[in-house]
């Protein structure tokens, strides 16, 4: 990749990557707000919503090897630049479904959607930070999260002022469509070349060490969403929480992961990608034995506040290492790691689920903690 790497240059691709990274979270933030009314205007059940929303995933983990070939075959920006406008133009049809089905398939399309930018889009990030030569992946992971909470304040305000999920997403989708916009000049103009012989590494077998990345994140996203959908439940019935508490160690654990992840790209810088990789896996396995030991409101909250630490920065440490590989194509690199990545993510809940049925929740987040563990042991065989 022969591009500039003055300063001034690599700051424009650094804002307009980020500026992506924004969209992407503002629009699933916007979405994710709204659930509660869609069900209640299509009078879905909660087992019905629980499977329709199984869809979004679905065709996430469905456009993983697409999303890879499409990018290194045509390039990232390419791909991102339509994604981008695909990405929150989805608001729109998820807006105006008016039975179940349809909303069965807009969460599909959702979720390709989302796929395709999320793939495209981690390989610009690679790319920008290739020319700082220094860690900042981290960082555009924190400006999701970030427009994550955004999304939630604006929705917030939207809720309060009666306004309809469609309006709300067409005001979304034309927020993202003008940054889109505004953005796309800044965007790296070129992933590595292709030449005859890289041409045939697009459908290259990961290796071990793509494997082991992919391991790590699988184990992170299982951690991760084990906090999204089991923290507050795990407040209520094990901790036993007051009822306007029970939300206060999922508030900790996203404070933490979007903290650390403005935080992490120094650390990585000043102590190494491997040691911070290791030390992750020290902060969730400690994290969750705080919980599962000690389940009182303080030590719950300082344990879940620990495992936001833990699990803020792996996956996208996990990212940076494959778009480093020497065998595979950034864009491929990276949909391999997410693929065996987002397993964990998929499965992660409902196995805590089946474990807590058999046994008890508090069983099911202490073998939660052991995947903590395995970060840190399996960070000291990546070479």
């Amino acid at each position: 990749m022969i591009i500039s790497s003055s300063f001034t240059t690599q700051r424009y691709f650094r804002i307009g990557v980020s500026t992506f990274y924004f969209i992407q979270g503002l629009s699933f933030a916007t979405w994710a707000s709204r659930i509660p009314d869609i069900k209640s205007e299509l009078q879905l059940s909660d087992g019905a919503l629980g499977s329709i929303l199984f869809a979004l995933p679905v065709g996430q983990l469905a456009a993983m090897a697409l999303s890879g070939f499409l990018v290194s075959r045509f390039g990232s920006r390419r791909v991102l630049s339509i994604a981008a406008c695909l990405y929150p133009s989805m608001l729109l049809v998820l807006g105006s479904v008016t039975t179940a089905w349809q909303l069965l398939l807009a969460l599909f399309l959702f979720g390709i959607c989302g796929n395709l930018s999320n793939i495209s889009l981690n390989t610009q990030g690679v790319g920008v930070e290739r020319l700082y030569r220094r860690s900042i992946m981290a960082s555009f992971h924190g400006v999701w999260s970030l427009a994550g909470f955004t999304g939630g304040v604006i929705s917030t305000f939207m809720i309060a002022r009666h306004i309809s999920p469609f309006i709300h997403f067409c005001i979304i989708c034309g927020v993202g469509l003008l940054l889109m916009l505004s953005a796309r000049k800044f965007m790296l103009p070129r992933d590595a070349h292709l030449t005859g012989k890289e041409k045939k590494k697009i459908f290259v077998r990961p290796d071990r060490y793509i494997i082991k990345l992919g391991i790590i994140a699988f184990a992170c996203m299982i951690c991760e969403g084990t906090m999204f959908d089991w923290s507050g439940i795990y407040f209520e019935k094990i901790v036993q929480a007051p009822k306007d508490l029970t939300r206060l160690g999922y508030v900790a654990f996203m404070f933490t992961m979007t903290a650390g992840r403005f935080t992490a790209d120094y650390l990585i810088t000043r102590f190494g990608i491997h040691r911070i990789l290791k030390m992750s896996g020290l902060f969730i396995i400690s994290g969750m034995a705080i919980a599962v030991v000690f389940p009182n409101v303080p030590a719950a909250t300082l344990g879940f506040f620990i495992v936001g630490i833990g699990t803020s920065s792996v996956v996208p440490m996990a990212y940076s290492l494959a778009g480093k590989s020497k065998n595979m194509l950034p864009g491929v690199a990276i949909a391999s790691v997410s693929s065996i990545g987002f397993l964990g993510f998929l499965i992660g809940p409902p196995v805590i689920g089946f474990i807590s049925e058999i046994s008890n929740l508090r069983l099911s987040f202490a073998l939660v903690a052991l995947l903590g563990l395995g970060t840190t042991i399996m960070s000291g065989r990546i070479r």
